[in-house]
């Protein structure tokens, strides 16, 4: 079993970049053998630049396990002279889709991590045998070419580079880097329940360890899909640079013009980008779904607009209007103790004197006609009528206290309202609107 030196893990770093001169990296870390090897990796390379890592552990309540598991994991980094942070999963958990969400809230506890501290580059320990897994699960679900080259190297988040350095080498390598220096790691008891599709795509996997469909198999299906993924995602870029002004209150307008002719082949992915972008999503929505409104709107067939993957699509002078779908906004969120969170699309911070019955949500139509007066002529111009009940507002009670897309800061409350609070959102989905390597929000 090859376990991976300094020397192979600088290479495998090395077009991950550019970093600072002193890198500071963030490793997620569950305590299993992969993220285990990778925080050690990262430590030792980080430090050999003058840099540092922070491994960040996710618990996510859902097993009583998973408090003294972070424990350790905490323990045996801090012997490594590694820093180490848990982050908690607060709040209801779903009763169906509970994977999905898991992972949904770790990248969002990660991410909002990262930003609060500048910290530019998250490492995940996602390698080889992951990425066939990854493709098999994709291949069964019907996925076109983008799908079938499984995860990037680099993605970008809002705010934070998630990086993968390891996924050209395989797992045995990461549990051999761990044994050459003694180090334990723990075992993940969800790897082994059957009920989950990657684990059952694991031990199909393991029974297959030749030929096209095994993991060398899917790799090279992975690395070919990839450069065609690359190329698509260039082109994309520079149809987006042309057609796609994304305004900071989460909508954007859409010229498609240059889409049809010979960039008519795009236009479906383009739209699907756009749509996940403003809509909140992690994927895109169904193919399908997406060529009907390819469709309709070549055919001039969306005079009376649409929905679709939490967006609507309005006509508009000079092409389209995409904002959010109104009756797809969660609902408010009660400020409490916190300083800082995420609303729908929004990252929020609150500044100043706090006070009770706080909440952050949706201005919504009865919260316009509070502040409607108090708008200036070039807020009105400049944000059309569909995108303002999305807008996040803070709330004091019924009351609406301050709208930042709207330049709305200070509400008078009278004398028990609050006195001096800054409140401010920016707009940053989970997946914002790029290539691999472009960001446009």
């Amino acid at each position: 079993m090859p376990a991976i030196g300094k020397d192979q893990f600088a290479a495998l770093m090395r077009p991950l970049g550019p970093f600072e001169k002193a890198p500071d990296l963030a490793v997620a870390v569950s305590g299993g053998a992969d993220s285990m090897a990778l925080a050690l990796l990262a430590h030792a390379w980080a430090r050999q630049r003058g840099g540092a890592i922070t491994a960040l552990t996710v618990d996510h309540g859902l097993r009583r396990a998973a408090a003294g598991e972070a424990r350790q994991v905490r323990a045996w980094l801090q012997g490594h002279g590694i820093a180490h942070q848990t982050l908690r999963w607060r709040g209801a958990k779903p009763d169906s889709g509970i994977q999905a969400a898991a992972r949904q809230a770790r990248y969002d506890l990660l991410g909002q991590w990262c930003r609060r501290r500048g910290v530019l580059h998250l490492l995940t320990a996602h390698h080889g045998d992951d990425q066939a897994e990854t493709l098999l699960l994709r291949i069964q679900q019907g996925s076109g070419i983008e799908g079938l080259a499984g995860m990037p190297m680099v993605r970008a988040l809002p705010g934070v580079r998630l990086l993968r350095p390891l996924l050209q080498r395989r797992g045995i390598d990461l549990a051999a880097s761990l044994n050459r220096r003694g180090q334990p790691w723990l075992e993940d008891p969800s790897n082994q329940e059957e009920r989950y599709a990657r684990v059952r795509a694991r031990r199909h996997l393991a029974d297959t360890n030749s030929g096209a469909g095994g993991t060398a198999g899917l790799l090279r299906l992975a690395g070919e899909a990839a450069t065609v993924r690359r190329q698509l995602r260039g082109a994309l870029a520079d149809l987006a640079a042309r057609t796609v002004r994304l305004h900071p209150a989460g909508f954007c307008r859409f010229d498609p013009a240059p889409c049809l002719g010979q960039n008519q082949a795009l236009l479906a992915p383009l739209l699907a980008d756009i749509l996940r972008c403003i809509g909140g999503g992690i994927h895109r929505p169904r193919r399908d779904r997406v060529a009907r409104l390819c469709q309709d709107l070549i055919q001039h067939k969306l005079v009376a607009g649409r929905t679709l993957a939490g967006s609507r699509v309005l006509p508009h002078s000079d092409g389209l209007l995409f904002c959010r779908e109104a009756g797809r906004l969660p609902g408010w969120l009660e400020v409490g103790a916190e300083k800082s969170g995420r609303w729908d699309r929004f990252e929020w911070n609150l500044a100043g004197k706090a006070a009770a019955r706080l909440s952050v949500g949706a201005l919504g139509q009865d919260g316009w006609r509070q502040v409607r007066g108090q708008v200036r002529g070039w807020a009105r111009a400049s944000l059309p009528a569909p995108v303002r009940p999305g807008l996040p507002a803070l709330w004091h009670g019924d009351q609406v206290l301050a709208v930042p897309h709207l330049n709305l800061t200070a509400v008078d409350l009278g004398p028990k309202g609050p006195q001096s609070i800054c409140f401010t959102a920016c707009f940053s989905p989970f997946r914002p609107l790029q290539p691999d390597a472009m960001i446009l929000v």
